[in-house]
């Protein structure tokens, strides 16, 4: 650890939110024993920033929080206070290395979810998360102008993962591409990545990234792990993800937020 903290940034998906995406009343109640502490608490995600905004109301959060891998930083009340968004050729040039049959893809755009079809069976898993209905777009190229985030969708992870090398590859240093699921493969703006989005929020909040604590579980958290001065992993994330950490707690489904909370964060901050 580089210094006591004094800010919590977390993931939601996998870390705070169990399996059903439900929040927990011993995760509330561990945000709520931090903030008593003195130490800010923010959220940092690859959803959209409407689904979001329930999960900062329910932890009572007054500060900035961090969407689209924290591309997006807004209040709680929704008010956006920056976004990086992808350039629009570079969008279209995703989306084409996108085509594939096994392959659906997404676009969050001007606070929208475009998909192409609702009976792809991760639609009702994202409708629950985004906390919006998707538009029926057969064709996104005249949605370009302010792209959020594309999607690459499918079941196929091993597809995805190889897609995940080579479309990072080939737009370079003009996008941020990774998974934040083993089905989903999000593409970003650059800056739109959690080392830099966990940078702008302790940034927003006056805290040195020496001081941030951050919660996650699965690769897309591993540049905010690199970036903040203690990095916790959830329990059930990857081996990668696990290693990379600094301490890893319980799984989500064990509220292993709140144990790592009360039993790595506060018990440090008592000594």
């Amino acid at each position: 650890m580089s210094g006591p903290i004094r800010l919590i940034v977390s993931d939601i998906d996998g870390t705070l939110l169990r399996q059903d995406k439900t929040l927990s009343d011993g995760v509330i109640s561990a945000v709520g024993r931090a903030r008593t502490a003195g130490i800010a608490v923010s959220l940092i995600s690859a959803r959209p920033p409407s689904g979001m905004l329930w999960i900062a109301k329910r932890l009572e959060l007054p500060g900035v929080i961090g969407a689209f891998n924290g591309g997006t930083i807004v209040w709680p009340d929704g008010t956006v206070v920056s976004a990086d968004q992808l350039d629009p050729e570079c969008a279209a040039r995703a989306l084409a290395l996108l085509e594939h049959p096994a392959v659906t893809p997404w676009l969050f755009s001007d606070g929208l979810w475009y998909a192409q079809a609702t009976d792809d069976v991760y639609v009702p898993r994202e409708r629950r998360a985004a906390s919006i209905e998707p538009k029926i777009k057969d064709d996104f190229a005249a949605l370009l102008a302010h792209p959020d985030k594309i999607v690459g969708v499918s079941g196929d992870h091993a597809l995805l993962a190889r897609l995940d090398g080579e479309i990072a590859a080939a737009l370079g240093q003009f996008a941020t591409v990774g998974r934040s699921q083993p089905y989903y493969l999000d593409i970003t703006a650059p800056q739109a990545n959690k080392g830099d989005g966990v940078a702008a929020l302790a940034a927003a909040i006056g805290v040195p990234l020496a001081n941030v604590a951050v919660l996650g579980d699965e690769r897309n958290d591993l540049p905010m792990f690199a970036r903040a001065g203690l990095s916790i992993a959830m329990g059930q994330g990857p081996d990668a993800v696990r290693s990379a950490a600094d301490q890893v707690t319980l799984s989500n489904e064990e509220d292993g937020a709140a144990q790592a909370i009360d039993n790595i964060i506060l018990m440090e901050a008592a000594r």
